[in-house]
């Protein structure tokens, strides 16, 4: 469906000045009807490689293709829609209006065009203000309908970028809904992206860009697996100074929980830590796994990226 191989970018700073590579041959594909997330910290190159995807920009070297189109030809964008990161949208018009001037740019055909555009208002929550001004729509409005116009002539793969940036919990809900709606119509979804907690909760792969580098790709759950499985213990009460030696020799991180004692530590450091609260004469109220978040991961892994960068 996508597919991107072996991909560079150089970019000239300046007159004179010596070529900045930001992209270092990056590689990776996104399956049909899936929800890719695509995520890395600013400056990564996420934008750069998006740029390329649409062909707004060519790439260095190496080849990106999209329905098997080659991004660089203008036959595959008949089938694509994009939300960009900061869509203009003119602000006098009402929301029924601005999409059949988006339609009549896709060049949908006259007939059906309007049940489209009704279609669509009632797809993405906007039925009820499609008389009213772009100007008097909230943030997460204006990203429903930005996602509307991505829509509009039907294409099989929509690209979004940063779709949930600036939008309150209720408005990023809403736009995560209906992203879940468009892969169960069978469309693929590639989410550019920097909020982990929405790419946990709807995508079915992701890859991680850092420094111009693709660090990791694969299934959310393949990912967080890879990640240090951690336990919390929550005990009635520690002393000090088993508390201070399970720090040093286990790595046991120490909260305090009220009038109790909360440990997190390594899986396979749960069963010597228990055995010496309980020698101890310490009670252990519970146990509990920690759930490794995307978060932590993604940390850790673009983490060690910059750390074998700077060797």
């Amino acid at each position: 469906m996508v597919r991107v191989s072996e991909v560079t970018k150089d970019f000239r700073p300046g007159l004179g000045l010596r070529r900045k590579r930001v992209l270092h041959g990056i590689s990776f594909g996104v399956c049909e009807g899936e929800i890719f997330g695509f995520v890395g910290p600013n400056g990564a190159g996420k934008t750069t490689t998006l740029k390329i995807l649409m062909g707004l920009i060519r790439p260095t070297s190496g080849r990106a293709t999209i329905l098997g189109h080659d991004v660089r030809e203008t036959a595959f964008r008949r089938h694509v829609g994009f939300l960009p990161e900061n869509p203009y949208f003119y602000e006098y018009l009402p929301g029924r209006e601005i999409l059949a001037f988006y339609a009549r740019l896709s060049g949908l055909p006259r007939a059906g065009r309007d049940e489209r555009i009704e279609a669509l208002l009632e797809q993405v929550g906007l039925a009820h203000a499609a008389e009213a001004r772009l100007r008097t729509y909230s943030k997460g409005m204006l990203q429903r309908v930005g996602i509307a116009q991505a829509l509009v002539h039907d294409p099989s793969v929509v690209f979004l970028d940063e779709p949930m940036s600036g939008l309150d919990p209720i408005g990023r809900k809403e736009i995560r809904d209906l992203i879940l709606r468009l892969r169960g119509e069978g469309k693929t979804v590639f989410m550019n992206t920097h909020i982990l907690s929405d790419v946990e909760l709807v995508c079915d792969r992701v890859a991680i860009i850092a420094r111009g580098r693709i660090v990791h790709e694969g299934a959310i759950d393949e990912f967080l697996a890879s990640g240090e499985r951690e336990t919390d213990i929550l005990l009635g009460r520690l002393a000090p100074d088993l508390a201070l030696a399970l720090e040093e020799h286990q790595g046991a991180q120490l909260r305090a929980v009220g009038d109790r004692v909360e440990l997190r530590v390594r899986e396979k450091d749960v069963d010597a830590v228990l055995h010496a609260v309980l020698e101890s004469g310490a009670s252990v109220v519970s146990i509990t796994p920690h759930r490794v978040s995307l978060e932590t991961v993604f940390l850790s892994a673009v983490e060690a990226e910059a750390q074998g960068g700077e060797r």
